[in-house]
């Protein structure tokens, strides 16, 4: 590519001089053919600007050269010009290098301190987020173990009850982790296949119903909503996401909504809760990883959201609700689903 910028570049400033020929001296002329050198040598290696020097040295000294049409060269100031236009190439190419050089050295360290926050941020938040279902966990087995034939029934179920929900969320948090590493690397593939949003949606209400028991819940999802071509599993961790992130950021008995609307081209989903609320310059940075709406969770949840719904082609994003509360929306692409068989439409009509 950059020799094909070389000999267009030529090609370009001959046709300039051709043009300048006539109202200007010959080495003014040149200088056409010499800023043709620079602008090659901002851009590529060296190779082509060597290229479009020499290149540029042959055209000015058949069209503009006398004798013209040839490439003799009658007077020998002339070959302090072609050295010049070499020479300044050279220099150019040299010094645009080194910038190069230097600029991705600056990147390379910038890319080393970010992946170093990032490292301490995730180590922090993790023995941070593991240290309270740790202690919960140790804390109740101990007990159980040293005086568990002294406990009641309900105790021992309640130590029970705590140290599976403390271990859960552990386990939680590690397969967050884990996933959003699977996400930035690339590492997971989406398997999209059409569906239904009310069906997906229905079964992660399933899912979280025990998690969403203390708030009033709303849905809103229309029957006619389109089918959508997604992969079902990670639009579920989605709605799931924020659902949860919902519940936990509202008071007991508060009102979540969860609501569809087709937008055309797109299907906007809406998690709203009436909570306290985000400041309005959290709105963009809620989706960094490791950023807390407040104490508690790694950090990671609205992060993977983002990273899968741009995965399938849409955005997310939070708006402030009038009064109170916080929308979480994202939208899917739309596209025109498959013809239904002529063996399915007959069997319908029978």
């Amino acid at each position: 590519m950059g020799y094909a910028w070389a000999a267009g570049a030529t090609v370009a400033a001959t046709l300039v001089a051709l043009g300048l020929d006539a109202y200007f001296h010959v080495v003014n002329v040149a200088l056409v053919y010499l800023l043709a050198v620079v602008l090659v040598a901002l851009r590529w290696p060296r190779g082509p600007v060597i290229t479009v020097a020499v290149l540029n040295v042959a055209a000015f000294n058949y069209f503009f050269v006398p004798p013209r049409g040839t490439f003799h060269v009658d007077d020998p100031q002339y070959l302090l010009t072609f050295a010049m236009m070499l020479g300044v190439g050279l220099i150019v190419s040299g010094l645009t290098e080194r910038v190069r050089a230097r600029a991705r050295a600056q990147a390379a360290l910038e890319i080393e301190a970010e992946t170093e926050r990032i490292r301490s941020a995730l180590l922090a938040s993790i023995s941070h987020d593991l240290r309270t279902p740790l202690a919960v966990i140790t804390g109740a087995a101990s007990t159980l173990a040293e005086r568990g034939e002294r406990l009641s029934a309900e105790e021992r179920a309640a130590l029970a009850q705590s140290v599976f929900h403390q271990a859960r969320d552990v386990s939680e948090l590690v397969t967050k982790v884990l996933q959003m590493t699977r996400l930035e690397t690339g590492a997971i593939r989406l398997e999209q296949d059409w569906g239904s949003l009310p069906e997906i949606a229905g079964a992660v209400l399933r899912r979280l119903k025990p998690r969403l028991a203390e708030h009033l819940m709303m849905v809103d999802l229309p029957d006619e909503l389109p089918l959508v071509r997604v992969d079902a599993s990670l639009i579920e961790q989605v709605l799931g996401n924020l659902l949860e992130n919902a519940a936990r950021h509202t008071p007991p008995r508060t009102l979540i909504r969860l609501k569809a609307q087709n937008q055309g081209t797109h299907l906007v989903v809406a998690v709203e809760d009436f909570g306290p609320g985000l400041p309005e310059g959290d709105l963009e940075r809620i989706f960094d990883k490791f950023r807390h709406r407040n104490a508690g969770g790694v950090g990671l949840g609205l992060a993977i959201c983002r990273a899968i719904v741009l995965l399938h082609g849409g955005r997310i994003w939070a708006e402030r609700l009038p009064g109170v509360g916080t929308a979480f929306r994202f939208s899917l692409p739309l596209e025109t689903p498959p013809a239904m068989p002529a063996e399915a439409l007959a069997g319908d009509v029978k």
